[in-house]
């Protein structure tokens, strides 16, 4: 780059001295000299999304899966907007992503140009916020950023560079900030305390608590005390399968999970939050807390949360080994396909070590089910429940992990936000397999017009959740950006599509027709 260095240049050297390897971008005319310097060294990749909801999925899913920072570039307000809802999902997920924003040059503000917006208030509302007023700012500010979105638990950061300051010269680069280590944790002996109470305890995890070394604490703790446990309901990352514990997730609906709560005295939560409904209803409690019992905090999202795990099983279940799932697979099921038959061949033919995006909604109510048993892997759910995660966050993962395969379970609606994340699954070549579930309806919605009461309407008859009016040809949508498709109706083809999915390269999709859960 020579002895002077532009505010860009020196953007791209500190991210790729922080050990930065990818960018997810969707640009325009304020970003253009970072793409240059982007183009220009080989030490970052490109990779180019058609929409921001694609940008800003895919650089959550990396995040999940590298465990390293996953970096967005967008144009200006309205492109940070676009891609929000899936900021939202990375936040709540407390994956650590930065996004560059860019914006007008400082002196071309005061015109107040078509593009001109509040940026610094919309990135303020997820997390941390930056802007490089001049050059010898965009380093600093970068490494800042970065190491904000690593700050234990993990989150989103934003750096908003004018486009002046990314043209100028005088940029210097910054060395690595160290980000703010997970929180020692003194609750241990009072929680241990409760579960030698004799009463009835129920043991939360969340976030990091989902991996391997929690689950196999909070497996030795159940296994010594009789203490229940139960995972929040869409876990970031979740490692399971056959070697590990299995442990069940709370409830969505609000019924099932009071029913899973039932008679629990003490309620520790260790690396989530106390649950709640995620919606209020006519008439209902919004606090999933039982009334009768009293609520411990083990260790908050950003504490040490398998380190106290850990302490906490030394303490109650020193000689206790975890129970883990036996290796089990259901046998391949037969006939048209149904909401309970399609899971069960995912099941039995789920390969060793993948990574499955889970947004199948009303239509994956027994996978968790299927898959206990099938070989170890993770699984990646719609953790802020903003939908349209899932073809993005399998993008991402796979540019994370391109040694594994990817398998995206996702409902049909919520695959039309951002759909155009396939083209970048084949302009990059990625080992993705998505099995479009395709009932022609949006079902949660179904269920949530039946549930909270909202005047005299057949579920199944209103006319705002019915896909079947054209109905959606995903086979021909993924064709025609690059992927190869296929349709299945029955049991028998699913299970034919999936095996030759799983053993091309690159990717593919399966458009699997089943009936609404309502």
């Amino acid at each position: 780059m020579g002895e002077s260095m532009t505010g860009a240049q020196a953007l791209l050297a500190t991210l790729a001295g922080a050990g930065v390897e990818v960018v997810f971008a969707n640009p325009g005319t304020s970003e253009m000299h970072f793409v240059a310097a982007l183009e220009a060294d080989p030490r970052v990749r490109g990779v180019l999304g058609l929409a921001e909801g694609a940008v800003t999925g895919a650089a959550d899913g990396y995040a999940r899966m590298s465990g390293t920072p996953g970096v967005t570039l967008l144009h200006l307000g309205p492109g940070l907007g676009n891609g929000l809802a899936n900021l939202h999902n990375a936040r709540r997920a407390h994956s650590p992503v930065v996004n560059v924003v860019g914006d007008h040059a400082t002196y071309h503000k005061r015109f107040d140009a078509p593009l001109e917006s509040d940026i610094d208030a919309v990135a303020g509302t997820l997390g941390r916020v930056l802007r490089s007023e001049n050059p010898a700012d965009v380093g600093p500010d970068a490494a800042a950023a970065l190491a904000a979105a690593q700050d234990a638990p993990g989150g989103v950061a934003t750096l908003v560079l004018p486009a002046d300051a990314s043209w100028s010269d005088g940029g210097i680069p910054s060395a690595p900030v160290a980000p703010r280590a997970p929180a020692p944790v003194s609750t241990v002996d009072p929680i241990a305390h409760v579960l030698r109470s004799g009463e009835a305890v129920t043991l939360l995890l969340g976030g990091v608590a989902c991996r391997e070394r929690g689950l196999r604490a909070a497996s030795r703790i159940a296994e010594a005390t009789g203490a229940r446990l139960l995972l929040e309901t869409f876990p970031a990352r979740l490692e399971r399968g056959a070697g590990l514990p299995t442990v069940e997730r709370l409830g969505y609906v609000a019924e099932q999970a009071e029913q899973q709560l039932d008679g629990t005295r003490h309620l520790i939560v260790a690396g989530a939050k106390p649950p709640a409904t995620f919606f209020a209803y006519p008439g209902k409690r919004g606090n999933l807390v039982p009334e009768q019992a009293t609520l411990h905090t083990l260790a908050e999202p950003g504490d040490d949360v398998t380190g106290a795990l850990e302490e906490l099983a030394e303490l109650v279940a020193r000689d206790t080994e975890p129970a883990l799932a036996p290796a089990h697979r259901p046998d391949l099921p037969s006939g048209e396909l149904t909401v309970a038959n399609w899971a069960d061949v995912i099941g039995a033919l789920l390969p060793d070590d993948a990574i499955v995006v889970d947004e199948t909604n009303t239509s994956g109510l027994l996978v968790a089910a299927a898959t206990a048993g099938a070989p170890r892997h993770d699984v990646l759910s719609l953790t802020g429940g903003a939908i349209g995660q899932g073809i993005p966050v399998a993008t991402g993962a796979a540019v994370a992990a391109p040694e594994r395969p990817v398998i995206n379970l996702q409902a049909d609606g919520s695959a039309m936000y951002t759909i155009s994340a396939l083209w970048t699954q084949a302009r990059e070549g990625l080992n993705v397999t998505t099995v479009i579930l395709n009932n022609r309806a949006y079902a949660i919605l179904r269920m949530e017009l039946q549930r909270t009461g909202a005047g005299d309407v057949d579920p199944a008859k209103a006319g705002l959740f019915d896909l079947s009016t054209p109905d959606i040809d995903f086979a021909r949508i993924a064709e025609g950006m690059g992927v190869p498709a296929t349709t299945a109706t029955t049991a028998e083809e699913l299970a034919d599509r999936f095996r030759r999915a799983l053993a091309e390269p690159g990717p593919n999709l399966i458009d699997a027709r089943i009936p609404p859960l309502l």
